[in-house]
């Protein structure tokens, strides 16, 4: 099932499924006991672009500091839930507009049916989520081993626990750190339900490494017309997990809207440090809602050429550097001025675009 026709789900103030865009989700690493902290992460996220938010809930303290966190931020906030089927009644009690819980670990069929009781007296959606390295015993050794069958079929038999207690407004996600057996998993599942699936590769590592296993994985599975809500899951800034997702999906003609930055690698005609204007380029051009390209050039020999795909660019000379439109030279600017000149054309943009 592609995500033109999965079931529309609500979560708070946003729709999912159906065809709707793909929505960029994101988790705090903050104590969320720490109100002041967690909610101030949430409006770093929120000015990213992060357009859902899960916070842990490992204590009933955790949950009861939702109440106050809700107050204060505009996304809507998932809650995060394992073992205690109290935590996710109390975060449900306290404003949470999804709460995360694997059905298997929440303290069996009685504890599981409170949860749900809770969850549809206020319709709000749970996303049950399964992950590679808690895959239960008897589907390993069904399977010979942890394989995309049997994460598939543990996060349906989750599905079905939640089915028989007469709820259906669920989110299922399925993850690995494994990116072609995530792949595999998210093919198969796609095949064999409707509900609407939360995408990303778990434990993916590091800025650089996260990265480069994010992207493939999720490009692999959102090009296939897979996927409702993703997550580019960083050790690191999570404010970091928002940027590339953004990227992700304005790469695959997802999403619009954002400006993109193109860079030329720097080589020996480089006259500029290239590499320090292109990172200001970017973290200024994150500022301006503009459905632009931009491009920075090391070189006036070859920029203009290169840059006649980007809507305007700076290409870098000899103490001086040229402002280019569609790779046509536009006018020189000292050096110390690319910056500034490009940053108010932006600013100008207005119906250029």
């Amino acid at each position: 099932m592609t995500r033109e026709s999965t079931r529309v789900i609500h979560i708070g103030d946003r729709v999912i499924g159906g065809g709707n865009p793909i929505l960029i989700q994101s988790m705090t690493n903050t104590k969320t006991e720490d109100v002041e902290a967690t909610v101030r992460q949430i409006h770093q996220l929120e000015a990213a672009g992060c357009e859902i938010i899960r916070c842990t809930v490992p204590t009933m303290e955790a949950a009861r500091a939702l109440f106050e966190i809700k107050r204060q931020i505009s996304v809507p906030l998932v809650a995060d839930i394992h073992f205690d089927h109290k935590m996710a009644i109390d975060a449900i009690e306290n404003g949470a507009d999804k709460i995360r819980i694997n059905p298997g670990n929440i303290g069996g069929k009685d504890k599981l049916a409170a949860v749900v009781a809770a969850a549809k007296e206020r319709n709000i959606p749970i996303r049950v989520g399964v992950n590679s390295g808690s895959l239960e015993k008897e589907l390993v050794e069904k399977y010979h081993g942890v394989t995309a069958q049997g994460i598939v079929e543990s996060a349906l038999n989750k599905v079905h626990m939640i089915e028989e207690l007469g709820y259906e407004n669920m989110v299922i996600s399925i993850k690995s750190s494994d990116v072609l057996m995530c792949v595999r998993a998210h093919e198969i599942l796609a095949e064999k339900t409707d509900y609407p699936l939360h995408v990303g590769i778990t434990e993916a590592g590091t800025i650089i490494s996260g990265n480069i296993k994010s992207s493939i994985g999720l490009a692999l599975i959102l090009n296939q017309g897979i996927g409702d809500t993703i997550r580019v899951s960083l050790t690191g800034d999570p404010v970091e997990e928002i940027k590339s997702a953004k990227l992700i999906l304005r790469t695959l003609g997802l999403r619009k809207g954002g400006i993109e930055v193109i860079s030329c690698p720097t080589c020996g005609r480089t006259k500029i440090d290239l590499i320090s204007l292109a990172n200001q380029v970017e973290t200024m051009a994150a500022k301006y809602p503009l459905d632009i390209k931009v491009a920075v050039m090391g070189c006036a020999v070859n920029g203009p050429g290169e840059a006649k795909e980007a809507d305007i660019g700076i290409a870098g000379g000899i103490g001086e550097g040229l402002l280019i439109k569609k790779g046509e030279i536009i006018k020189k600017i000292p050096e110390d001025q690319l910056l500034a000149v490009l940053e108010d054309e932006l600013k100008n943009w207005g119906g250029q675009a």
